[in-house]
């Protein structure tokens, strides 16, 4: 058994899945909760800018920063896509996933500051993010799968 742990993160840009959202939610510590379209339009209105979407050249910009800081920590990547408004990775790394999640986010938006055409946006990621242990080789693959063509 490696000494190490498979991990699906997910993280979401700024306002495009907020608290009450049609599609679920997840309340920290309580889990999915069901749509609250009041919720949704408080929290919608309390957003210091608009919603952040990425753009074709700033999905790059995060793909390329994850699998170099991944590189640089010694922790396998597996799998990254980053789409308009979230990020999965799949990565093997010895350090909780909340760790990895965190690192991976603040490099990224290093990165989409420092490109050619920055991403200008106060916030570029919602708080916190999903982060799914993988306990095996099964759970790997179909993560991996889900990144890669479920998108």
């Amino acid at each position: 058994m490696p000494d190490y742990a498979g991990f699906l993160i997910t993280w979401t840009t700024y306002g495009t899945w907020l608290p009450g959202d049609a599609r679920g939610w997840r309340e920290r510590s309580r889990g999915v909760k069901q749509a609250r379209p009041l919720l949704e339009t408080w929290c919608r209105n309390k957003q210091v800018h608009d919603a952040v979407l990425l753009r074709e050249c700033d999905r790059q910009t995060v793909e390329a920063a994850c699998r170099e800081h991944c590189h640089y920590r010694g922790w396998e990547l597996i799998a990254v896509n980053a789409r308009t408004n979230h990020v999965h990775v799949v990565v093997l790394a010895g350090a909780s996933p909340q760790a990895v999640r965190g690192q991976l986010k603040a490099n990224c938006t290093r990165r989409l500051r420092r490109q050619a055409d920055p991403l200008k946006a106060e916030r570029t990621w919602s708080r916190g993010g999903d982060c799914q242990i993988l306990p095996h080789e099964k759970a790997l693959e179909d993560a991996v799968m889900y990144v890669l063509e479920g998108q």
